[in-house]
């Protein structure tokens, strides 16, 4: 590894470093009980989006806080998600997950859903966190869609344009167009026919609803998620095709360009992208840390620690953290969630 690409400290079990098999662990083990609150936030356009908020969180003003962006079709509920907030809240972080519009527990009010590229509502949202918290450190984290997102939002604020003192990308889908292709080959297009399925069940709910020239059975005929993005991302979103929504919207190409500290965390094995996508990608500037995994599958990155399987994204999110918020590192840490074993 040269200049700002470092070889990730990842070590997967014997027997489990099959990039298929570290993707799926996270969803085949019980989920994490971690308890939260519900807060829906008022948008600009009149939309909304839902916050969950670990509970019961800290009290002190100047608790840094911990915010993160789900990936394509995530939400609370993800795995991955329910693992890094409690990894924030066990070293007293205040912790919080913006659902991107619709992926809450109500469809959103506009006829308009979310993509890769939509930056606005997350700037919205930190510009409010930091109204609230104005004393509060702030690093933000984003998985998959989310990550990508994330990365466009830093590359297009500049290093001061965000009251964050860094972010934190994991499996970032930096080439979207690349990772369309991926998912059309082998097994990943198991990975496909899920996303696909959910996407097309939440719009053929609100088809009366969307400016789009498609009814049921042309949204049934749909096969790839390129497919999807060239009948409903794009049009509904403003791009002339899924093509032009690639191009647009995939943050790979500002890596040089980032002026805020970001972290980004991604396995050469991730079965939604090609493995030689950093190379792909110009190199990153000195703002930015990418620490790449033989192993880790897509969100996978799953562990043997302490007698069971852990979650290494957790723990290397943790430390990060730490790193970032030193004089915080010294305080008493919540020990409950990060002791307390998966649970239904």
């Amino acid at each position: 590894m040269t200049g700002q690409l470092h070889r990730a400290d990842f070590v997967p079990p014997a027997g489990l470093a099959n990039r298929h098999v570290q993707t799926l662990l996270p969803r085949l083990l019980p989920r994490r009980h971690l308890p939260h609150r519900w807060e829906t936030l008022t948008l600009p356009d009149g939309d909304f989006v839902e916050l969950a908020w670990v509970a019961p969180g800290p009290t002190a003003p100047d608790a840094p806080l911990f915010l993160l962006f789900h990936g394509l079709e995530g939400s609370f509920d993800s795995p991955y998600a329910r693992e890094l907030l409690a990894a924030a809240d066990a070293l007293g972080w205040r912790a919080v997950l913006m659902h991107f519009r619709g992926c809450g527990r109500r469809p959103n009010r506009l006829p308009r859903a979310y993509h890769s590229g939509d930056t606005a509502d997350a700037y919205w949202l930190i510009g409010q966190l930091a109204h609230r918290y104005p004393r509060a450190l702030k690093v933000a984290a984003g998985v998959s869609l989310g990550a990508n997102m994330l990365v466009k939002l830093v590359a297009e604020q500049g290093g001061d344009g965000l009251d964050l003192a860094g972010a934190i990308a994991i499996s970032a889908p930096l080439d979207l167009a690349a990772s369309a292709d991926c998912l059309q080959r082998g097994f990943a297009r198991v990975y496909e026919r899920h996303l696909l399925a959910s996407l097309k069940a939440k719009t053929a709910g609100r088809l009366s609803d969307f400016p789009l020239a498609l009814d049921g059975e042309r949204l049934g005929r749909l096969r790839t998620l390129r497919d999807y993005d060239d009948a409903v991302t794009a049009p509904l979103h403003g791009f002339r095709d899924a093509a032009d929504y690639y191009r647009r919207a995939s943050a790979g190409r500002w890596l040089g360009e980032l002026e805020l500290p970001t972290l980004i965390l991604h396995a050469e094995d991730d079965p939604f992208m090609p493995g030689d996508l950093f190379e792909r990608l110009p190199p990153p500037g000195a703002a930015v840390r990418v620490e790449l995994a033989r192993q880790g599958g897509h969100v996978g990155f799953m562990e043997w620690r302490e007698g069971r399987l852990r979650s290494w994204l957790a723990r290397r999110v943790s430390r990060q953290l730490e790193d970032w918020a030193p004089t915080f590192a010294g305080r008493p840490r919540r020990l409950a969630a990060e002791s307390e074993p998966p649970g239904r």
